[in-house]
């Protein structure tokens, strides 16, 4: 293993990272328990679960490990899902609802717990998180404050206009919710933490190892790598939005491309503007969220936002993300931007994480752990603690998920009426915006 930054995205993560390990690339025939495929976030976890459960894993990654979405992310570690809290409920009933959000919350303290048993504090760039909204009225928000209250025994605060001004000095903003078990993280150096405590463990890890085919044996799955083969009595299936081997899996996904950028460190800009160090993000169908890192004169503001499903990145990203910042801050007009990159995400029609066996009377053995764009980092976690109780048989909670399985997003054409659906999120959340 060798350290270098070739392979990765020219990010600010990136950059900062100082030189990641590189693992060595599939050559040989494998036999294990449980193969991997996919190295992010949601693959690393099911590998640490698993491994830690005593299983023989092989994981597979095509690029670098934290190459895609995991390692471009806005670095944010909070609960709940992309899919709001009132429309699960709705779906899976109060009973069921409760236990996903206490999963969720699990998810943020074992991602708490990783980097405290590495003595990783340094990974941890801010605490708190508050989640805003951009129009006067604040029915809906008060409505979450007493959902989270009463059904979800877990405490937010509500933080009126006046009050917002302590934190972050903007008119776009009216109101929002303080989350204060919240925070944010690096996430490539994350990614690292995992894949080293993963390997300490006994997982063999593989990049630019990419999985061509995946077939159905008579005991077992055999999945194809440039020529090598990987077979394995389990697959778990932890690829995202740059797609995967398994098409009934990739097409149950719409590929969303994010944007986000790092400011050069201009730390005294930010004083009086954005005085909070948590994780910030409005409540728009196709919102901002950014966060301030460093401390004094190396304060950075990373942004991100405007999801789109074109996967090319536009020529003037920066320019382009940078009046977004001035339009909410204008004081930060002229804000200089040092790194600019983008990412593709992994959208489930329903919003919500593809967890569990995928219809095990025809593919038994075959699981996902996938679909997590949207939400926080948190969910990964999660999703891997409980392929590992499933595998183990420790638990039954993959079928939290029951409601949530795998539906076609339609291909090119789904990606054409999401891109639709999107702009007209945006019309809907301008006219709210200007309601009065």
């Amino acid at each position: 293993m060798n350290r270098s930054l070739n392979g990765h995205v020219d990010s600010f993560y990136a950059a900062q990272s100082g030189g990641l390990p590189v693992y060595d690339r599939l050559i040989d025939d494998r036999k294990t328990q449980v193969c991997i495929i996919g190295g992010g976030l949601a693959g690393l976890s099911c590998a640490s679960e698993l491994a830690a459960r005593g299983f023989d894993v092989v994981l597979l990654e095509g690029n670098r490990l934290g190459w895609a979405a995991s390692g471009r992310n806005g670095g944010f570690v909070s609960d709940g899902f992309a899919q709001g809290m009132s429309d699960v409920v709705a779906r899976t009933g109060i009973e069921t609802a409760k236990k996903l959000f206490k999963a969720s919350v699990e998810g943020v303290e074992i991602v708490r717990s990783n980097i405290q048993t590495a003595r990783r504090d340094d990974l941890i760039q801010g605490h708190g998180g508050l989640k805003l909204i951009r129009t006067a009225d604040d029915s809906g928000l008060r409505k979450q404050l007493g959902d989270y209250r009463s059904f979800f025994d877990t405490e937010r605060s509500y933080v009126s206009k006046n009050n917002l001004n302590r934190y972050i000095n903007s008119n776009a903003y009216h109101a929002a919710l303080y989350n204060e078990n919240a925070f944010h993280i690096d996430p490539i150096e994350y990614c690292e933490l995992m894949a080293h405590s993963t390997t300490k463990t006994g997982a063999a890890l593989f990049e630019n190892s990419k999985a061509h085919s995946i077939r159905k044996r008579r005991i077992g799955w055999e999945v194809e790598c440039d020529g090598a083969y990987v077979r394995a009595d389990h697959v778990v299936i932890a690829t995202s939005g740059y797609g995967g081997v398994f098409a009934p899996i990739t097409g149950s996904m719409v590929p969303v491309s994010t944007y986000v950028v790092a400011s050069k460190p201009q730390g005294s800009k930010f004083d009086n503007v954005i005085d909070f160090t948590g994780t910030m993000a409005d409540t728009r169908r196709a919102g901002d969220y950014f966060r301030v890192v460093g401390k004094g004169d190396d304060r950075r503001l990373i942004w991100g936002g405007r999801i789109t499903t074109r996967r090319s990145e536009p020529k003037k990203l920066a320019h382009m993300l940078a009046k977004d910042i001035s339009d909410v801050f204008p004081q930060l007009r002229g804000l200089e931007i040092e790194y600019a990159w983008s990412g593709l995400m992994g959208y489930t029609r329903h919003k919500m994480p593809l967890i569990g066996q995928f219809w095990p009377k025809t593919y038994k053995n075959l699981w996902t752990c996938t679909g997590f764009g949207g939400h926080g980092l948190n969910t990964t976690a999660m999703g891997g603690r409980i392929i590992g109780e499933a595998l183990s048989k420790t638990s039954n909670r993959t079928n939290l998920f029951q409601s949530y399985r795998p539906v076609w997003t339609g291909g090119p054409i789904g990606r054409v009426v999401a891109q639709l659906s999107y702009w007209n999120m945006q019309r809907l959340d301008s006219n709210a915006e200007l309601s009065p």
